[in-house]
């Protein structure tokens, strides 16, 4: 399931349940927050009000950086202080001078513009639904000029003047350029189109061939967004002379009949969804040279029951390289594919149990060797293989992991940031002291040896770089520090404010700022010696000598970190102005730890995540500040899982708990998340009959809040009223609020509000009585 902007994701790089309560009130709000010292007397009291309206209490902070290919300029998207979720695109030059706007969102986007139905979902795969204007963009080789995707088409907007050309009109998805920038690639009704921005008439050739009833050509099928982190479905060979695409043929996935109920109505959505234990799509690529010609059908082996996780051309367009992993994903094979004939053979093959992961740490080497990421030696490293897939050294070492996924910031930085081929040094992300820190290193692949930090602070870092591989955008947050951008050179100077966002007098959340104490962090041992890192926030004017009601904040799920020394979600200070005391804890099976640590819950999700939180749930009890018998519990998605496996659990002794788009029954997720974490249902019966939460609801502790978008495609209705159902059948008092036309996060400042204001009652009620 896909994590929200502002951590990690299993992949994941991006994770699809990875909804935590803050990010399912702000799924398109990417900046977090907290901050300095104690309340005072000249300092405003925070609002719900304040907290869900714009500017963003954040600031301005910058999303989507990306460094032109000449190196010349730098662009980002920003908010409008108007509309925290309209954005704009700004660039700057990189050797300094005044960033500007190039092109507003609402030109390209007008406000109230409907989107293509298929562009809609892919943004809610991307966790960009709440989004408007430029959500995306990509640099022209020239870096002169940028593609930019809208609902209205896709333009190609000047950087120095900002005057946009439509390329295509409205319903082209997915539109990318070639590298040398002579093509334009795009999907429309499901087929494959190539426009030539050379020739003279301009026009798109169809290359693929039509969609036909459940076959399409050209995009990533439902998993591979939802969960493997794959939104690409054709890539362009690097001399521009072929390009690779996909034909998903979803005719033998279940059709699940789901209800959207809106203020506008009801209607019965057909959505093709591979539950646990089902068909999925079968994925097959094929290879189109650009001169004409027939396709090649790529050989993927003998197994149609495959995933195809990533596709990557080498860096002279020779060879198409493809990641294949098996249905039990306990294995991927690196392929290496004649593009004239489509033969391939396997490079090499990683496996592992319970699972191996995908990643983005796969980069070719002009000279046909590559880098490659594994787990297998028990933390997430870097290897050197040649080309003929054979290891030649490990390249990064020790007891953290090293690149494996990244992200934040609104940008989807996987942890293998760059390569500099010409010194052969990789940069790659890292928590080298502790899992709740994250910095930038680099470290030699032709000479190995201890990797050198290019930032500091006790924060969190996220980078990215150019293909040149020259200078890095450095994405850096801490507790007290909201998210800043900048442009650095490689010794980890900046060389450029991109945004500063200071938190000077004139930032949104200075008023507020002095009112709260830093969080605390902390460190308790799960039942097998593991740690446990935990953050711990105090109310307003918190006096030690005091008891206090204390809400929980959970996610709990794989591919997810919570506690980190990051800019956390203003959000949050209302239960801090509210008088609780917030508390989180990374159970086992979060991300950035070792595999050992995040395969624990293989088989048996619920489980071990609700013996960790016990161990916080004890840790808490036995604090002199902490009223022992006012704690409860609130999360969304997994979080919403965990919260009712909390609330059902007899050691807990909860008092109350807000659930917010529960999985209740794993059979009814999808297959990729699912049955890496739980194996085939029909072979793991008894763990899937234990995860469930219905059997569990006669032991319902506390009151429990149910929140539940009446439009979710991911985490289905029929889990929430499954819940509803079997607490009416045995009489059970609860709490219920449902959301007409949203999906899996509750988008909309005046939905946010409503949503906080229901918790906050809520807890009130329940914590406070």
């Amino acid at each position: 399931m896909t994590a929200p902007a502002a951590h990690a994701r299993p992949m994941k790089a991006l994770v699809s349940l990875g909804l935590t309560l803050s990010s399912a009130l702000s799924i398109a709000m990417t900046t977090l927050s907290a901050s300095p010292a104690s309340a005072g007397p000249e300092t405003s009291r925070l609002t719900p009000e304040r907290v869900f309206a714009s500017p963003s209490l954040s600031g301005p902070a910058a999303r989507g950086v990306k460094v032109s290919p000449d190196g010349r300029w730098v662009g980002w998207l920003k908010p409008e202080a108007s509309d925290q979720f309209t954005l704009d695109l700004w660039a700057a030059p990189t050797a300094g001078g005044e960033g500007r706007m190039v092109i507003s969102g609402a030109v390209v986007e007008p406000p109230g513009e409907a989107l293509d139905p298929a562009e809609k979902a892919r943004r809610e795969r991307q966790r960009l639904g709440a989004l408007h204007g430029v959500v995306d963009y990509d640099w022209t080789q020239s870096g002169d000029k940028v593609l930019i995707p809208a609902a209205g088409g896709l333009y190609l907007a000047d950087v120095g003047t900002g005057a946009a050309t439509r390329l295509a009109e409205a319903g082209a998805l997915d539109g990318k350029l070639s590298d040398g920038g002579r093509y334009l690639g795009f999907v429309r009704d499901g087929a494959l189109f190539v426009r030539d921005l050379a020739s003279s008439d301009g026009a798109a050739r169809q290359i693929s061939p039509s969609a036909e009833g459940a076959i399409s050509y050209g995009v990533a099928e439902f998993v591979a967004q939802e969960e493997m982190g794959r939104f690409d479905g054709f890539w362009f060979a690097p001399d521009e002379s072929r390009i690779a695409y996909a034909k998903v043929d979803e005719s033998q996935v279940q059709i699940a009949h789901r209800l959207e109920i809106g203020a506008e109505g009801v209607r019965i959505v057909d959505q093709r969804y591979p539950y646990a234990g089902t068909a999925n799509a079968k994925v097959e690529l094929f290879i189109q040279s650009l001169a004409g010609g027939a396709p090649v059908k790529v050989d993927l082996g003998p197994t149609p029951d495959i995933y195809v996780a990533r596709v990557a051309w080498s860096r002279d367009g020779a060879t198409l390289y493809v990641q294949r992993q098996n249905r039990a994903q306990t294995e991927i094979d690196l392929l290496a594919v004649d593009p004239s004939t489509g033969a391939s053979h396997v490079l090499l093959s990683e496996k592992g149990q319970p699972w191996v992961a995908i990643d983005d740490d796969f980069h070719p080497l002009k000279d046909g060797d590559f880098l490659w990421g594994s787990a297998r030696s028990g933390v997430h490293q870097l290897y050197l293989y040649d080309r003929s897939g054979a290891l030649i050294r490990q390249v990064t070492f020790g007891d953290a992991p090293h690149a494996g996924g990244g992200g934040g910031a609104g940008v989807h930085a996987p942890g293998l940031v760059g390569v500099d081929e010409a010194k052969g040094l990789v940069y790659v992300m890292a928590s080298g002291d502790t899992p709740i820190e994250r910095q930038l290193y680099v470290v030699s692949y032709r000479d190995p040896g201890p990797p050198r930090a290019l930032t500091s602070g006790h924060g969190w870092w996220t980078a990215v770089m150019p293909k040149a591989a020259n200078v890095f955008v450095g994405y850096y947050s801490d507790p007290q520090t909201p998210p800043q951008t900048a442009l650095y050179d490689l010794t980890g100077k900046r060389l450029r404010w991109i945004e500063e966002n200071a938190l000077g007098p004139d930032h949104p959340f200075n008023p507020y700022a002095s009112r709260y104490a830093p969080p605390r962090y902390g460190v308790l041992k799960a039942a097998d010696g593991e740690d446990l890192h935990y953050m711990l926030q105090t109310p307003v004017g918190f006096d030690p000598g005091k008891r206090y009601p204390v809400v929980i904040e959970v996610y709990g799920g794989p591919g997810v970190q919570t506690v980190t020394r990051a800019w956390q979600n203003p959000r949050d200070k209302l239960f801090l102005e509210d008088g609780f005391i917030l508390f989180a804890l990374d159970n086992r099976g979060s991300s950035n730890r070792s595999s050992a640590f995040q395969t624990a819950i293989y088989g048996r999700m619920g489980t071990v995540e609700v013996d960790d939180q016990l161990v916080g749930i004890d840790w808490l009890r036995a604090q002199p500040f902490v009223d022992p018998a006012r704690i409860g519990v609130s999360g969304w998605s997994y979080g919403g899982f965990m919260t009712l496996r909390m609330m059902t659990d007899p050691r807990t002794h909860l008092r109350a708990g807000a659930s917010g788009a529960p999985p209740t029954d794993w059979r009814l997720y999808d297959t990729h998340y699912t049955e890496q974490y739980m194996g085939d249902p029909k072979a793991n019966k008894a763990g899937y009959d234990a995860s469930e939460i219905l059997p569990r609801l006669k032991d319902l502790q506390g009151r429990l809040l149910l929140m539940q978008g009446l439009a979710d495609d991911n985490v289905q209705v029929e889990n929430s009223i499954a819940v509803m159902a079997k607490l009416q059948e045995l009489a059970t008092p609860f709490d219920l609020m449902l959301y007409p036309g949203q999906r899996h996060g509750i988008q909309g400042e005046s939905r946010q509000l409503h949503l906080w204001r229901t918790m906050q009652a809520f807890f009130d009620r329940e914590l406070k009585g």
